[in-house]
C-alpha cells in the first residue's frame, strides 16, 4: 500500500467509495508519558482502526523542538512549549489510515482540555491547556513535516493487518 504524500494524497475508489490513506504524526508528550498512560492512549489509535508503522521513545532536544514548534515562534507561548517538550520523554508515533488526520485529531479533542469532549483523549485525562497530554498534526502537509521531524523512511514498518478487510469497504 502506498501512503499519502504531499504530492499523492492517495485518493483511491474501492468497491465505489473514496478511500483516502494519510499518514499521521502523533507525539505523547512528557506529561502522558510521566503518567503512565502510553498504553492506554496508543489502545485508542488501535482500536478505531488505525496502523502503527512507526514508534520511538525519545527526549526531544532543543534544536528539535525549535523546529517542531516553528510555527509558534514569536508568540508569547513559544519558550514554555519549547520546555516543556524537552523536560522529559516522548513517544512519537505514526500511523496510517482512511482519512487518519481528521480521524486523529477527532480522538485527541480540542487543545484546552477544560473545553475537550468527554471520551477525547484530552477530555477524558487533561485537565490543563499547558498539560495537554499529546500533539497530533492538523493537516496532511503537517504530518509530512512532522514525521520527517522524527522519522526516517526507513524507520516505518510497512504491514497489513489481517482485520483490515474488517474496516473499509
Amino acid at each position: 500500500m502506498t501512503y499519502a504524500t504531499k504530492e499523492n494524497n492517495l485518493n483511491y475508489f474501492e468497491n465505489n467509495n473514496l478511500i483516502i490513506m494519510e499518514k499521521e504524526f502523533i507525539l505523547l508528550k512528557p506529561d502522558a508519558v510521566q503518567r503512565g498512560l502510553i498504553g492506554e492512549l496508543i489502545s485508542r489509535f488501535e482500536k478505531k482502526g488505525l496502523r502503527l508503522i512507526g514508534m520511538k521513545l525519545i527526549h526531544v532536544d532543543n534544536e528539535l523542538a525549535q523546529k517542531h514548534y516553528l510555527v509558534h515562534k514569536g508568540k508569547p507561548f513559544f519558550d514554555k512549549l519549547v520546555e516543556f517538550i524537552t523536560s522529559g520523554p516522548v513517544l512519537a508515533i505514526a500511523v496510517v489510515g482512511n482519512n487518519a488526520v481528521s480521524v486523529t485529531r477527532t480522538i485527541v479533542g480540542g487543545t484546552n482540555p477544560a473545553e475537550a469532549a468527554p471520551g477525547t483523549i484530552r477530555g477524558d485525562f487533561g485537565l490543563d491547556i499547558g498539560r495537554n497530554l499529546i500533539h497530533a498534526s492538523d493537516s496532511v502537509e503537517n504530518a509530512i513535516y512532522e514525521l520527517g521531524l522524527y522519522f526516517n523512511e526507513n524507520e516505518y514498518v510497512n504491514w497489513s493487518p489481517i482485520s483490515e478487510e474488517w474496516l473499509y469497504e
